[in-house]
């Protein structure tokens, strides 16, 4: 927030007011009165008094009242009036409020090869709806980008959410994404290598737009609501094709100086092993198409105990395995979340939790996905929520600090 002096008092202002929003909202949210009792007339629940933002902010009286007022002028907070039928004290009830979550929305959307997706939230992330369409592969970047917007439509429509009430959308997408948006380097999606993704997307949304690549989204997401709940260094494998991994360390996202960090699936382009599709192949020629049913289908094969597809299998799990390694004898993590296509196909996770129990100093817990395919669009929520919380409360940076397109 920069450096505080007598001579600043707008950011003074912007201080209390962050100070005493986040007591409202945490007030809101734990929804227990902190005055009186859920009967009395001073302690109607989800709600906080004057006398309570007081007490939690250290500030005066009449610097909280000033700073509820501007808030209440913006939308976010409302006097919530007393209620009827309860026990009433002598004199003149306590004025209460509220944060009102529902005074704007986020968005979360991943943007993938075969399917596009979104999920939207109030303000304090609790999901009112959530939509998936299916896309080609062989799609162009402006008929996916189109499909993005027809599916936000469809949600927004169906929840009776204006589009103007979104205050930020988070997006995850495959490649590497630079900190304005741009993808430096995608060869998942035709036509995304340079593409300006959050620019692009600003011009459909009018609000901040962050893009994050989608295995880091599913970290954050994991590491909110899923299987890394609780821990701080966390490493996300994103299991398919060409595997990718997010990680977070001291419960920060970890990116790397240009957005590269945990692209493991390029180690095979150090010449020493073979390509995926190689690595999967059943018949000594390169698998192809590439895609996600043939890989299923070699799996189908092994599970029927066809010798070339097993042997196929065994390759792709040791080249997971290598990859995996190679993340967690450098970042040390506390748990490994395996997801994406590959987490649910048999004989990956058994395999991988005893090679990385042999090959590494300290075996790291090795668990699946809790969220499954709405992991990508659950992070991106958070990247939205995780703006927003900076903007309104300006307490300390977050997980997923980052440029928004603007």
């Amino acid at each position: 927030m920069g450096r505080l002096t007598g001579g600043d008092p707008s950011l003074l202002r912007r201080i209390n007011s962050a100070v005493v929003l986040h007591a409202l909202r945490a007030a809101t949210a734990s929804g227990v009165a902190t005055e009186g009792g859920p009967d009395d007339a001073g302690g109607c629940a989800g709600s906080a008094s004057l006398t309570d933002l007081t007490r939690v902010t250290g500030l005066s009286r009449p610097t909280v009242e000033g700073v509820i007022d501007g808030l209440a002028d913006s939308g976010l907070v409302v006097e919530v009036p007393a209620e009827e039928g309860g026990v009433r004290r002598q004199g003149r009830p306590a004025r209460r409020f509220r944060f009102r979550a529902e005074a704007g929305h986020l968005l979360g959307i991943e943007i993938g090869a075969h399917r596009v997706a979104a999920l939207l939230s109030d303000l304090d992330g609790h999901a009112l709806g959530s939509i998936v369409r299916e896309v080609s592969e062989k799609a162009s970047a402006d008929e996916r980008l189109e499909r993005v917007r027809t599916a936000v439509a469809d949600l927004l429509r169906r929840a009776g959410v204006a589009r103007f009430s979104l205050r930020a959308v988070g997006v995850g997408s495959p490649g590497i994404v630079e900190a304005d948006g741009t993808v430096h380097l995608c060869t998942a999606l035709p036509g995304w290598t340079g593409l300006p993704l959050g620019e692009r997307l600003r011009r459909s949304f009018r609000c901040p737009v962050l893009v994050e690549n989608d295995a880091n989204t599913a970290a954050v997401a994991e590491h909110w609501k899923g299987a890394a709940a609780g821990s701080d260094d966390v490493v996300f494998v994103l299991a398919g094709l060409s595997p990718g991994a997010g990680s977070l360390i001291g419960g920060r996202l970890h990116r790397g100086f240009g957005g590269a960090a945990g692209e493991i699936g390029a180690l095979h382009l150090l010449g020493r092993e073979a390509a995926p599709e190689e690595v999967l192949s059943t018949t000594g020629e390169p698998l192809n198409p590439l895609d996600e049913a043939q890989v299923a289908r070699v799996f189908a094969l092994a599970r029927d105990g066809d010798v070339r597809a097993r042997a196929a299998v065994d390759r792709f799990v040791r080249r997971l395995v290598h990859d995996t390694a190679a993340l967690v004898l450098a970042l040390d993590p506390e748990v490994v979340v395996v997801g994406g296509w590959a987490a649910g196909l048999d004989g990956v996770l058994a395999p991988l939790r005893d090679e990385l129990s042999r090959y590494c100093l300290r075996a790291p817990e090795v668990t699946l996905s809790l969220l499954g395919e709405a992991a990508v669009t659950t992070g991106a929520l958070r990247l939205a929520l995780d703006h927003v919380e900076q903007e309104l409360f300006a307490v300390d940076s977050t997980v997923t600090t980052r440029r928004a397109s603007r």
